[in-house]
């Protein structure tokens, strides 16, 4: 069964050709670009990518409307920053072939942060579904951490794929202040936040990822990163306060209001 390799993506120069390579072994190799002004477009066509374009709304939307543009009904879908080695490409070719009685399945996730694999904390047991059937799967309608739907069964590999997250403390920065926006976006319409959610949850968080998930072990990264997701917690939601209360948000990257 041939396979379609889907790359979402915009300025990716620094990082896309790794991705490229780890999916030569697809039939098909659809590049979903959000008009770059960087070299990613270039790369991509040395790597026999079929392009499209689109301006870039949220990632569950730009997947969902790149999903049945594949022409094959196997789909292989990569994150930028993300690729796989070899052991999972033979898996994936021989699940394909092995005509699976799954519609999707879920892969364990390795996550590279600040130039070292975390081993522990809270991106310890992280799993995505990335390989899936292009007329039975869907992103949930969310703006950030959107999961596939799947109308039929879900198995799981063995094999990981790689993530590196960090790309300097400045995007870092600016990915988080992007990411907390969305999400609080998606929830002002659930609850009315309260003391809880600015102090007890990003407490946790930390003791969770820091202490329950061993993430000191991690050293240094795992300390930054427990405290990372600490701050992203309250950070949400002062957010969503500030929505509930009448402001709108700026998207950090286009300048334009994210509506709700």
């Amino acid at each position: 069964m041939p396979i379609t390799a889907i790359i979402p993506c915009y300025n990716e120069e620094a990082v896309i050709e790794r991705a490229l390579k780890s999916v030569q072994f697809c039939d098909e190799i659809l590049v979903v670009d959000s008009h770059s002004t960087d070299n990613t477009v270039a790369i991509a066509r040395r790597y026999n990518a079929r392009i499209i374009q689109r301006d870039y709304h949220y990632s569950a939307s730009q997947k969902n409307w790149a999903i049945p543009q594949a022409t094959h009904p196997w789909i292989v879908l990569l994150d930028a920053d993300e690729w796989m080695e070899e052991p999972l490409q033979t898996e994936i070719s021989d699940t394909v072939t092995s005509h699976s009685p799954h519609v999707a399945y879920w892969i364990n996730r390795s996550n590279h942060f600040m130039g070292k694999r975390v081993a522990h904390g809270g991106w310890k047991g992280d799993r995505v579904i990335r390989l899936f059937q292009r007329d039975h799967c869907r992103y949930e309608d969310k703006r950030v951490h959107a999961e596939i739907q799947c109308a039929g069964s879900i198995g799981q590999l063995r094999h990981r794929i790689e993530h590196d997250t960090y790309r300097g403390f400045s995007a870092m920065i600016r990915k988080t202040d992007r990411y907390t926006s969305w999400a609080a976006v998606d929830r002002a319409s659930r609850r009315q936040v309260g003391w809880i959610d600015f102090t007890v949850k990003p407490w946790f968080a930390f003791f969770r990822d820091y202490i329950l998930k061993s993430g000191w072990r991690d050293g240094k990264r795992g300390f930054i990163s427990a405290a990372h997701t600490s701050w992203s917690k309250f950070i949400r939601a002062v957010k969503i306060w500030r929505i509930q209360s009448g402001e709108t948000l700026t998207d950090p990257q286009t300048n334009k209001p994210i509506k709700r």
